[in-house]
């Protein structure tokens, strides 16, 4: 399985997950299938980290879309602008920043690479950015675990999502181990790739949440 495979897994499985939060909340089987999203977007990032040629513009792209996501966010979720609680963008990208600490202070001062991870997770946190901390350690999990294969990177990534899991949330979010199936299968290949399709994932997001919200309005 390529990159572009599990891109369009996340996607399907986010919306469907969306639209059951949005719509079908007395369905836990939409919020089920949702759980596979988030472990493999955090997967890909931890990926799209390793082989970045720009860091900065990977970062800055991430913080734009997070802005851009705001609004049709709060108002898919919450109906009124909404200042509590922030979109998965910020958490994508406060989790890029923690491991980039952790790779370049680690192990030449690992005391700063731990304060830059705390204070990824303090922001995740006080912005209440999605996931918050769960989605921080998911991400610094698959990027320390980037080296594995195969039956390994199966069972390693099923257990650290299991404890993080059993540590930070529950209930419906010990589904997301399944994720880590469908993360094993990928081959390191990235799959059809260019700029359009790069962007149309991206702005995938805040789009499909102004549909929903849009929907909504409608009384669909």
């Amino acid at each position: 399985m390529n990159s572009f495979a599990l891109k369009l897994l996340a996607l399907i499985t986010m919306i469907i997950d969306h639209v059951g939060a949005i719509f079908y909340p007395q369905y836990p089987v939409l919020r089920i299938i949702g759980r596979l999203a988030f472990p493999i977007y955090a997967y890909l990032l931890a990926e799209g980290y390793a082989h970045t040629k720009n860091l900065k513009s990977y970062g800055l792209r991430l913080l734009a879309f997070a802005l851009i996501s705001e609004i049709p966010f709060d108002y898919a979720f919450f109906g009124k602008l909404e200042l509590t609680h922030q979109n998965i963008f910020f958490t994508l990208f406060l989790g890029l920043l923690a491991i980039w600490f952790i790779d370049t202070q680690n192990p030449k001062n690992m005391a700063v690479a731990f304060i830059g991870v705390i204070l990824a997770i303090m922001a995740s946190e006080y912005l209440h950015t999605d996931y918050g901390t769960l989605g921080i350690l998911y991400i610094i999990s698959f990027h320390m675990l980037k080296n594995t294969q195969g039956m390994e990177k199966l069972l390693l990534m099923t257990f650290l999502l299991a404890v993080l899991n059993f540590l930070l949330s529950g209930g419906l979010q010990n589904y997301s181990v399944l994720a880590a199936v469908f993360i094993s299968l990928h081959d390191g290949t990235p799959g059809p790739r260019n700029k359009v399709l790069q962007y149309a994932f991206y702005a995938a997001y805040p789009v499909h949440l102004l549909v929903l919200f849009l929907l909504k309005g409608t009384g669909v």
